[in-house]
C-alpha cells in the first residue's frame, strides 16, 4: 500500500509540499537583521503565518535573503494567565519579496515579557527581570 493512501485529508495541506504544517495568525513582532553580533537595521512587523521550522513575516520594508534575522513576537497567551510571553526567534532570512520576509528558524524560545514599568529601576540580576521558559515547559506545541 502506498503511503499517500494511508494520509488522511486533514494530513495533507492543501498542496503544501512544506513539511511542517503552518499556522496562518498574525502577531506583532520586533525585528534585529544581525551580522557578526552586530545590529544592522530593526523595525516592527507582523507574522503572516508560521510553523515549527519557519515564519513568514511582513517587515514592513525589504530585507536582503541571505542575513541573519532576530525576532520577538508578541505571543498571545499568558503564562499561568498572569505573565505576557514572547516567542524570541533566531534564523536566517530565505527568501524575501517586496516587504514578505521568509525565514528558516534556527533557534526559538519563550520568554515572558514584562511591562515597561516592571523594567524600571531594576538591576539586570534582579530575581523579578523576565526570565527564560522551555517550550516543554509551556506545553504550547506549535508542529
Amino acid at each position: 500500500m502506498d503511503s499517500s493512501e494511508d494520509q488522511k485529508p486533514t494530513d495533507v495541506i492543501g498542496g503544501d509540499r512544506r513539511a511542517d504544517r503552518r499556522y496562518d495568525i498574525r502577531l506583532d513582532l520586533r525585528w534585529k537583521l544581525v551580522r557578526r553580533r552586530r545590529v544592522l537595521d530593526s523595525g516592527t512587523g507582523y507574522t503572516i503565518d508560521l510553523s515549527s521550522g519557519g515564519i513568514l513575516i511582513d517587515a514592513g520594508k525589504h530585507l536582503p535573503a541571505g542575513l541573519n534575522i532576530e525576532l520577538s513576537v508578541s505571543w498571545p497567551a499568558l503564562l499561568h494567565n498572569v505573565a505576557a510571553m514572547q516567542l524570541v526567534v533566531s534564523g536566517r532570512i530565505v527568501r524575501a519579496e517586496h516587504s514578505r520576509v521568509a525565514i528558516r528558524m534556527v533557534q526559538h524560545e519563550f520568554r515572558t515579557a514584562a511591562s515597561p514599568s516592571e523594567h524600571r529601576g531594576l538591576p539586570p540580576t534582579d530575581p523579578r527581570a523576565p526570565f527564560l521558559m522551555s517550550n516543554a515547559a509551556l506545553n504550547l506545541g506549535i508542529r
